[in-house]
């Protein structure tokens, strides 16, 4: 019976100090990322884990293949999207609770120098107004994110969006986390 009893009074000082006391706040941060070949995934999952922040990955409804990413064939899936500023190519999922977070990192490759057109369907699928959405891409040869920094203040008016960071795939933890820092005081 004294089992019993010292049970009880452990469950229930457990679950009292869960209500009370809670470690499972709410996270206000999250990092969106698009990767076509990995390469921005690497990068997003380093970055969520250093900082704490909840990751997603946008999905498209239809995956690139190696012949839709074909930049150098005016007719491949990616070249067609990105020619017209317009495209939206639809995602297949979306982040539940968008509203709790007030900084959104979002991550994605460049392509034809700025941030790929699903970028712009995720960008256009909420209201983040009053959010800081800060960019960070991955490149084999764009140096900057300036084009996509542009368009992204377009179309997210109402948020604040500072200049974009081109991450090679190899970067370090430390230094993404030091990057992070200036938006997580």
């Amino acid at each position: 019976m004294k089992k019993l009893v010292l049970v009880i009074v452990i469950l229930v000082i457990g679950a009292l100090g869960f209500f009370l006391f809670p470690s499972h706040k709410s996270n206000s941060t999250l990092v969106a990322y698009f990767s076509a070949t990995g390469n921005t995934k690497g990068v997003a999952e380093q970055l969520a884990t250093v900082i704490g922040a909840d990751l997603f990955e946008i999905k498209p409804e239809q995956l690139y293949t190696t012949e839709d990413l074909n930049w150098r064939n005016d007719k491949s899936r990616a070249a067609i999207e990105m020619a017209d500023k317009n495209s939206r190519p639809l995602i297949t999922n979306k982040v539940e609770g968008m509203e709790k977070y007030k900084i959104v990192f979002i991550g994605f490759p460049i392509w034809w120098g700025r941030e790929p057109s699903i970028i712009d369907t995720f960008v256009t699928s909420y209201d983040l107004s009053g959010k800081i959405l800060i960019p960070f891409a991955t490149s084999g040869s764009t140096p900057n994110t300036d084009e996509a920094v542009a368009n992204l203040r377009l179309l997210a008016p109402n948020t604040s969006v500072p200049n974009g960071t081109r991450f090679p795939v190899d970067v370090s933890g430390e230094e993404l986390k030091t990057w992070a820092s200036e938006w997580l005081k």
